[in-house]
Parts: structure tokens; sequence; C-alpha cells
């Protein structure tokens, strides 16, 4: 069955930022860029010390880059509060003259024992899915200049903060979603959906999709409001021997198929630590995805 949503294709990065070594991320974050590559994100783990800050990373990134689209892939929610992290947001945004994209994270279940220790809350499911509807719907106020920001939630209370200031584009929103609920809160109100393949392997790829786009028709949306992003890890190896595990072509092959058969359209390659990866999946990978994706697509 062929679900081609039809966006463009983007391939990026997606970077860990370890403490001790911020110019090697920003450097590797240029090495994306100048292989040509449309996007760099950063992880974001601030509970951890053996991680620098992200989004203070992203920053440097969007000062010594000129080209690449940025994401925070995905920010830490509890520890972020979304008024603070809409205006950071559109700080990013400005730096890097309409680059930014956000990704929001509802807080990963096994790591709240970290997220309390640093001061957040500590949520069970149902109530993360909560807080991050209230917190998507409070960043989108302040970024719409108007009326004082007002919001009374279950998690969120804002009482009349001032709007501002204004993104010099209009910011995507990109949620993380595994399950069921986490998938209709998506599709309801996301610009983009970026699961990791070690933890949503193509072969469940299907089933989530038919939740998103559910959810968007109900929402009153199309499912290609939804940009659907895959953060990737793999390995170059001579012989093919699984998913994203041989040759180039053996990658371009099966990404080409993801975006023709699911939709997937944004490729972001995972636990990258050099430059020559970058480039291989830049040189190698992409280009020939993009000519299968067309030439397909041209019948």
């Amino acid at each position: 069955m062929m679900t081609d949503y039809g966006h463009d294709l983007i391939f990026g990065t997606l970077l860990e930022p370890p403490a001790g070594n911020p110019q090697g991320v920003v450097e590797l974050a240029q090495a994306s860029e100048q292989a040509g590559l449309d996007l760099v994100s950063l992880s974001d783990h601030p509970y951890w010390p053996e991680r620098l800050d992200s989004l203070a990373l992203l920053a440097a990134i969007a000062a010594k880059t000129t080209r690449v689209r940025i994401l925070s892939n995905l920010a830490n929610l509890p520890l972020r509060p979304p008024a603070t992290l809409a205006r950071t947001a559109v700080t990013l945004d400005l730096l890097s003259g309409g680059r930014f994209e956000l990704g929001v994270g509802s807080g990963t279940q096994h790591m709240w024992d970290l997220i309390v220790a640093e001061g957040g809350p500590r949520r069970n499911a149902a109530q993360s899915i909560e807080a991050l509807d209230e917190a998507v719907q409070i960043i989108r106020k302040f970024w719409t200049p108007g009326a004082a920001v007002r919001f009374e939630g279950k998690h969120y209370r804002i009482d009349g903060a001032t709007p501002g200031p204004v993104p010099v584009h209009d910011i995507g929103i990109w949620l993380g979603a595994y399950q069921r609920r986490m998938l209709r809160l998506t599709g309801r109100v996301a610009d983009a959906w970026v699961p990791s393949s070690p933890f949503l392997p193509p072969g469940q790829l299907p089933a989530a999709n038919r939740t998103l786009d559910e959810a968007a028709i109900e929402a009153g949306r199309t499912p290609n409001s939804v940009r659907r992003a895959y953060n990737i890890e793999g390995e170059f190896a001579a012989t093919a021997s699984g998913f994203l595990h041989g040759p180039p072509k053996v990658w371009a092959e099966q990404l080409a198929e993801l975006t023709l058969t699911e939709g997937m359209s944004t490729y972001m390659l995972y636990r990258v630590d050099t430059a020559d990866s970058i480039s291989r999946f830049a040189a190698e990978v992409a280009p020939a995805v993009r000519e299968m994706v067309a030439a397909e697509r041209s019948r």
C-alpha cells in the first residue's frame, strides 16, 4: 500500500551534546551543513551531567551556520516551562534567521527520578500527555501577537502574560510519540511526528501512521498536515543485514520505500560522531533516495 504524503525530503543529523566538547558538537553541525544536509538537531537530556545544555548549543550552532535548519530533538518539557520554552524558541528563530523548529518531548518514563531530582514534576503517562497538550496551546499563544495570554489547565496556569516576541517564520512544533494516546495528540496538534528507529522499527510504522491519520481527520486536518520524521540508526557495511545495515545503496532503497509506503519524509542520522559518516550519508544516501522517490512520484 502506498502512503506518500508528498512532502519534500529532508535529511539531517541528530547529535548528542557530550560534556567537555561543545566545540566538537558545533563542528559536526558545520560538517552537516558543508556536506549538504538540510537539518541539524540535538537531543535534550538536561538531567544528565554528562550532557551539555542542548538549547544553548543550538544557539551556538545557529551562529556558526548559515543554511541548515536547527531542531530541538526533543526539548524536555518537565524541566522547561512552556512560556520560557516559547520565548527561547523565538530567540533561536531570530538568531538563525528563521531556521529553528521546536521539538518537544513529554518526558521519558524511566527518567522521572532524575527529572524530580532536578526539581521537575513526576507525571504518569496520562498526565504527561495532558501537560504536553497544554504546553502546545500555551506556546502558540505566546507566538501570537495580541491579547494577553491566559490559560488555566491541570498542569499549567498563565495569568495575563504579554505575548511575544514574534518568530521570523511559523515555527513548527514536532512531537515524539510511540503509544496510542500520544500519537493521537500528535495527529491533532503537531506539525511533525518524530519517532526513533531503535524504539519504533519500520514494521511498527503502519499502525502508528493509521492512528495519526485518524486523529488528524477527526480534528478537521488532513493527514499530510503532519510531517513524518524519523531518527534513524544504522551502520554502513559491505553486505546487507536488516534495516540500515549494509552499503549506501541498500540504505537508499530502504529509505525510499519508507517515503513511498509510509510517508516518512525527514531522516536524521542518529548517534553521529564523525564527519566521515555525515559525508557518506549526505553524498551516497540522500541523493539516491531523492532520485528514487522523484522517479516513482513522476509515474
